[in-house]
């Protein structure tokens, strides 16, 4: 799996670059700036693009930017967005178009190399990885003014919150302490009343739920 990785600080990219090859992801380029990652990911097409937010020259979001354009240009672009802070409305922008290979992790939230290198490869095969202050955000702002999400209960907010961050039936029930069949009622009933078919692919669902969240921005 080839990945384009950026990132400005050297001893974190470098630890990144070593953390991928040591599983078996091959580093097509280790970029430190807004131009290099530009010209990567339309030179190299990767399988994945590793981004931070903000690069040189100007350090402000010339990382996600690039992402934003490389997939316009190349819809479906799995791209795995790396920040010190929920930027909400370029989230909301790398969800919009539905077509899924999303993900956003704060930085000082990533506690392990196996659940960083889990989320790397769940977005390359096309899925999503949020963390879940970026899913809270996400919510927080979409009830404030929306009606069908405002019908759903406390514990199916709740699951909605984890099926967004790409969690499956079962890790959900064991987070919460039920069972699947349960989960399964809740989620049922989540797409009901948020209008939304009901579909056995985890990483559909999943999209479909984040692309609904992410209309009438």
């Amino acid at each position: 799996m080839r990945v384009v990785l950026a990132e400005d600080l050297f001893l974190l990219r470098d630890g990144l670059v070593r953390l991928l090859e040591a599983h078996d992801f091959e580093i097509a380029a280790a970029v430190e700036s807004g131009p290099e990652l530009a010209r990567a990911l339309a030179e190299l097409e990767p399988d994945v693009a590793v981004v931070d937010v903000r690069l040189p020259p100007t350090h402000t979001d010339e990382g996600l930017q690039c992402a934003l354009t490389a997939r316009r240009d190349r819809p479906g672009l799995p791209v795995l967005v790396l920040s010190q802070h929920v930027e909400q409305l370029y989230a909301r922008e790398l969800l919009a178009d539905g077509t899924g290979g999303v993900g956003y992790l704060l930085k000082d939230r990533v506690f392990d190399a196996e659940q960083f290198v889990d989320a790397v490869r769940r977005v390359a095969a096309g899925g999503t990885a949020m963390d879940p202050q970026v899913i809270q955000q996400l919510l927080s702002r979409r009830a404030a003014g929306d009606r069908p999400l405002a019908r759903l209960t406390p514990r199916e907010l709740e699951v909605l919150e984890l099926m967004a961050q790409g969690r499956s039936n079962a890790a959900i029930a064991g987070q919460l302490v039920v069972t699947e069949r349960a989960i399964a009622k809740h989620t049922s009933n989540i797409f009901a009343k948020l209008d939304l078919e009901v579909s056995d692919d985890d990483n559909r669902r999943v999209l479909a739920v984040l692309a609904y969240l992410d209309q009438g921005r």
